[in-house]
């Protein structure tokens, strides 16, 4: 036995969303998930947020393969940009499900990436690539084909869990493969990297099957149109759903693409049953009485551009909400986007809507298991070291307190964080050297890193505004020869400081003076030096900084 196992983080530890775990023995490595996060409030104009994978791009020509565990998109949604990054068509194999197989498919049709090799393992199923053997160990979540993944090389196993509760009685499928976890812990396992959503919840999650008669409930005491909204990939809760419509007799239109897309992967492979006759199409919505209908729709996290929040505000171009519709959400906020789903929540109040959350009624269970069911799979594996993973830095500590709880050496449990690889070989583990990790953002359809100056531009426009003052300027002596042209855009309180635009002229008047006796003419130096005249007489009379860009054109 001999070599170093290493385990790193590039996403996950610290936050919720974005999840990449690279385990690499013998110069050789395999991806488990490639997942993103959406972005926070103060990142303007920014759509997606991906794990930054420069380490991966360094070392694709050792990549052996990837390893997605399930098909939700803090653990998938990066995997179109990860395979152009690192070849194409030349990208290491995904493996993975059935389900996930197919919902990674239709994300790289969207970009193109046809080309690139997935192939779908059944769990249980074992297969050697490089010096790594790989399993997928099935477990329960709130979407199907949810897996853990166990890579094994001659210094031991590692178990990356991915999301998972223990649900004896699941929607769908068997309950999760305990009996292999409890095998894994009579080999004793080398190493888990453990699921820590939850680690603040007390006792055992609630079952999926547990949601439906609550929804049907619900349903039944709501007189007019009914809305809900869960996750697109939140299979089990769509049948749920339709379900309970069938039962009170009402007609299910399905609302936004990644809604409409999921439900259609879902039937295909078997996931999903809709009665004959049952769907409608968003735009026949209308045409119905109120007490007929339900719409399946997506926004459960108020995303800015989602079918629920268009109807919030309006904006829908088939769906108009109004007063006496029922508004469910049948999902909890993921940390951070709590303010937008109460502004969506608050926008329904306004049109008139009825809204029921979790909060007033069980409509809701979390895919990821709580405090007991976190104990229960540190007690099946009995793992030597432990990894917390999948959490803020607050959940990864309360994880590391459960495995000192179930008689885990602390000196043995490792609070990680992104881009910090946990090293492990024949004399023990520890902390390695840092790489490089952190944000890669997606603006529109390119990829970078948006420099500091970016985004604080980006704020500086939302909050105080632009102004463009044009200056034309004599070749010869760099004195003004026309009238300064001043544009505002979006600063506040303009309209009420008097005589604005005639004293930026005139300033601008004395700094091209100023520069002219100076003998400042390169176009470049005169318009800095406009620039930190104007910015400082702006805020004198505004009190405000909006963004200053001076052009200046001779003649």
């Amino acid at each position: 036995m001999s070599g170093t196992l290493r385990v790193l983080p590039l996403g996950g530890l610290g936050e919720i969303g974005k999840n990449m775990t690279v385990v690499e023995y013998d110069g050789r490595i395999v991806v488990v998930d490639t997942g993103l996060r959406f972005p926070t409030t103060d990142m303007l104009g920014i759509d997606l947020v991906l794990p930054d994978f420069t380490y991966l791009r360094q070392r694709a020509a050792d990549i052996e393969a990837i390893v997605i565990t399930h098909g939700h998109e803090d653990h998938l949604g990066a995997l179109p940009w990860v395979l152009r990054e690192l070849g194409g068509a030349q990208a290491p194999v995904v493996y993975s499900g059935r389900l996930t197989v197919a919902m990674a498919r239709s994300k790289l049709d969207e970009h193109n990436l046809r080309d690139c090799a997935l192939e779908d393992v059944a769990p249980g199923q074992p297969w050697t690539i490089g010096p790594f053997n790989l399993e997928l160990i099935h477990m329960t979540h709130s979407i199907p084909d949810a897996v853990a993944v166990a890579l094994t090389t001659e210094l031991g196993t590692v178990l990356v869990t991915g999301d998972y509760k223990f649900d004896q009685t699941p929607v769908d499928g068997p309950p999760a493969d305990v009996s292999r976890l409890a095998e894994l812990g009579r080999e004793r396992l080398l190493l888990l990297c453990g699921d820590s959503t939850n680690a603040d919840r007390p006792g055992f999650s609630p079952s999926e099957r547990t949601i439906g008669p609550h929804l049907e409930e619900v349903f039944a005491r709501a007189p007019g149109r009914i809305v809900v909204t869960s996750f697109a990939s939140n299979i089990h809760r769509v049948q749920q759903v339709i379900d309970a419509a069938a039962a009170l007799g009402r007609k299910v239109s399905l609302v936004g693409r990644s809604m409409r897309k999921n439900v259609n992967i879902g039937r295909s492979l078997g996931h999903i049953e809709v009665p004959e006759g049952l769907l409608i199409q968003p735009q026949e919505v209308e045409d119905w009485p109120d007490h007929k209908v339900i719409v399946i729709s997506t926004g459960s996290q108020g995303e800015p551009l989602s079918a629920l929040r268009r109807m919030a505000h309006n904006d829908h171009r088939m769906i108009k909400l109004h007063e006496g519709d029922t508004v469910v959400f049948s999902a909890t906020p993921i940390p951070g986007n709590e303010r937008a789903v109460n502004e969506t929540v608050d926008r329904l109040y306004h049109i008139g809507c009825n809204v029921i959350t979790p909060r007033d009624a069980p409509i809701h269970a979390s895919g990821h298991g709580y405090v007991e069911e976190l104990k229960l799979m540190l007690n099946l594996v009995k793992p030597r070291f432990v990894m917390p993973v999948h959490g803020d830095f607050k959940r990864l500590h309360l994880h590391a307190e459960l495995a000192d709880a179930v008689g885990i050496d602390p000196d043995c449990v490792f609070q990680c964080e992104n881009g910090l690889p946990l090293e492990i070989d024949e004399r023990g583990a520890r902390l390695g050297e840092r790489e490089q990790s952190g944000m890669i953002f997606v603006d529109g359809v390119d990829i970078g890193d948006p420099s500091d100056v970016a985004l604080r531009d980006r704020r500086m426009l939302s909050a105080d505004g632009i102004f463009i003052v044009v200056a034309t300027i004599s070749e010869q002596s760099g004195r003004p020869v026309a009238d300064t042209e001043v544009i505002f855009r979006g600063v506040p309180f303009v309209e009420q400081a008097d005589g604005l635009v005639a004293d930026i002229r005139a300033e601008v008047e004395r700094s091209l003076e100023r520069s002219a006796v100076d003998g400042i003419r390169e176009i470049d130096l005169l318009q800095q030096e406009l620039h930190d005249d104007l910015a400082a007489f702006v805020y004198d009379r505004l009190r405000r900084r909006p963004m200053v860009l001076p052009v200046v054109v001779e003649v």
